[in-house]
């Protein structure tokens, strides 16, 4: 369990970080040079001591219109704690003009452009993994059922990268466009114009492969800014499509629920999952 008082000892503990643009020629499609136009990753590696070569990709829900920041640097301190080096995305946002598939461009890009360099960064390229909160959660899963095996041809080293994950956290998250949607989410995400076909595009639980990778997925019952059917729709589809995974329900706590200083079962749960896929964490 992890409470106030661990939160302190963990952001009192040091770790280097670096913040890189993801994108060394300017992102495409990008709608001006500020600092909203230029995705970037910053870099949280785990000590040498304890790093397991697992890698998160972590990005921070905040429906399409922001990051919230409680649920970045805190939890990057805490997975380094565990062993896994830390990448914290900032993506580019509907709130300023960008629609889909920016956002998941971005993290398609993130996690071929941290595999590219998995030996700089002493971390496994098959060990790396996507972690996201509510909106975010549906950029995480986007990538899940959509990710493709990179551009031999490309002349960017980079993009001859997969951008498949290797397994996927999801914490309460965003699913579906279709089925009781999170309106801010999809307005921010997809605008004003929604057809038939960009809903069902941007509907993960429609889209999941056989080859989606293994997913650890909670909720809570009493979530009512985004309702727990959206786990559970996902789920459904893992399940039917055979997808390794494990979904927890928990009936007690609001939208938000589990953020780094309260105590909340997920944690545990999550960490003994991840534990149990080759030691990907301490």
């Amino acid at each position: 369990m992890f409470c106030s008082s661990i939160l302190t000892a963990l952001m009192q503990v040091e770790v280097s970080a670096e913040t890189i643009p993801i994108w060394d020629k300017g992102a495409p499609g990008a709608l001006g040079d500020s600092v909203r136009d230029i995705p970037t990753v910053t870099i949280y590696k785990a000590q040498a001591d304890i790093a397991t070569g697992t890698a998160i990709i972590l990005c921070q829900g905040g429906s399409y219109s922001g990051h919230y920041e409680g649920q970045g640097e805190p939890f990057a301190r805490w997975l380094n704690e565990h062993g896994a080096s830390v990448f914290l995305l900032k993506y580019r946002l509907g709130s300023d003009g960008y629609r889909y598939p920016t956002q998941l461009n971005d993290l398609s890009r993130t996690v071929r452009l941290v595999r590219s360099r998995a030996e700089e960064l002493q971390i496994k390229p098959n060990r790396i993994g996507v972690m996201r909160f509510s909106a975010g959660g549906h950029l995480v899963s986007s990538l899940c059922v959509r990710f493709d095996a990179g551009d031999t041809a490309a002349q960017d080293p980079v993009e001859r990268q997969s951008c498949r994950p290797d397994f996927a956290i999801l914490c309460y998250p965003v699913i579906s466009m279709l089925s009781k949607p999170h309106n801010e989410s999809r307005r921010n995400l997809l605008g004003d114009n929604l057809t038939e076909d960009i809903l069902r595009k941007a509907s993960s639980e429609l889209n999941v492969r056989p080859d989606t990778p293994p997913c650890f997925v909670w909720h809570t019952v009493e979530d009512t800014l985004v309702p727990p059917d959206h786990s559970l729709l996902f789920a459904a589809a893992l399940l039917k499509a055979q997808v390794p995974c494990e979904i927890h329900l928990y009936e007690k706590g609001p939208h938000g629920t589990g953020l780094m200083g309260t105590k909340h079962l997920w944690m545990d749960d999550l960490l003994h999952w991840i534990r149990q896929r080759d030691g990907l964490l301490k």
